[in-house]
């Protein structure tokens, strides 16, 4: 037979459940959506303003035709002579899924790679490694001097990761600094939870304690040494948001952040030598011949990292 509790204990109870309902729920975060004098360089309306002057149109991405674009990555020095490459990861349902090779300096396709079908939200390159989101909450490692061979062969060759994918609390995008990788959910109705995971040079992942909360329905992220640069969306007839946090806090509401409006369906966002590059999905043969997408978007679009990290000093 259970025990009464004590006075004490249920004066406490009690006075612990009254604080639990006085407790204020997330604040809605504000993003700015003035359109006043923006100029479109792409499809359909405008997103807003600061966005309009900020970003401008880059390399187009290919196989939109049969493939749909999502996480963004950047690999420097990839084939050891000083030559870069933007990194496209991306899916198509029942097929392997693709990663594409995207050159900078010219915006030239450089090379595509199969893998293991998954969604493919996160893609990022540190120590030797090639890691990208597989299936479910998952990360995959794939060897750079595999992926260099790939990338420079013929067609399509077909690339094994190495090893089991590592499970962790969510992979749905991925981004790194130095040797910390950053991954975390998409959550349609509330703030989703990034973990940082320290890479060691076999590409293990340590997890770190303590998640930090991101921003609802977020796709994509970039990592600077002073920010976090998320993009978020969600359904193809709405504008999407960019978010550029201080980093420090991982309580969003306590965190020095900005935000603004971004065209319909963005997904990865890299960056590469002080520019910031963009993808969309809404290029792809999934969302582009139909009347509901707000914005097709076949390209990727850039901006100056300063251009947006100013923005939260």
């Amino acid at each position: 037979m259970a025990k009464r509790p004590s006075a004490i204990l249920t004066a406490l109870i009690t006075a612990g459940a009254a604080l639990t309902a006085a407790l204020p729920a997330h604040a809605a975060i504000s993003c700015d959506t003035d359109t006043t004098g923006g100029s479109t360089f792409y499809d359909g309306p405008s997103a807003s303003k600061k966005y309009d002057a900020r970003f401008s149109n880059s390399a187009t991405i290919p196989n939109l035709s049969t493939q749909t674009p999502q996480g963004a990555g950047t690999w420097y020095n990839w084939d050891g002579s000083g030559k870069n490459l933007l990194l496209v990861g991306s899916y198509r349902d029942g097929a392997d899924s693709q990663i594409y090779g995207i050159d900078p300096a010219t915006g030239s396709t450089v090379g595509v790679v199969a893998i293991a079908e998954s969604h493919v939200g996160g893609i990022t390159v540190s120590k030797g490694w090639a890691f990208v989101s597989g299936a479910g909450s998952s990360i995959r490692k794939y060897s750079l001097t595999a992926l260099r061979d790939a990338m420079k062969a013929a067609g399509t060759p077909y690339l094994t990761q190495v090893g089991t994918a590592r499970d962790v609390a969510g992979a749905s995008f991925i981004g790194s600094y130095g040797d910390s990788l950053f991954a975390g959910t998409f959550n349609e109705t509330g703030r989703g939870t990034m973990y940082e995971y320290k890479i060691a040079d076999d590409g293990t992942l340590t997890t770190v304690a303590g998640a930090w909360e991101v921003p609802t329905k977020t796709q994509g992220l970039t990592v600077t040494a002073n920010h976090f640069i998320y993009s978020t969306s969600y359904g193809r007839g709405n504008r999407s948001n960019i978010y550029v946090v201080k980093r420090g806090q991982k309580d969003l509401d306590a965190a020095a952040l900005s935000c603004f409006r971004a065209p319909s369906m963005t997904e990865g966002i890299t960056e590469y030598n002080g520019t910031a590059y963009l993808v969309y999905e809404s290029g792809s043969y999934l969302y582009a011949s139909d009347p509901a997408t707000l914005n097709v978007i076949p390209r990727l679009h850039k901006a100056t990292i300063s251009s947006l990290t100013s923005l939260v000093p």
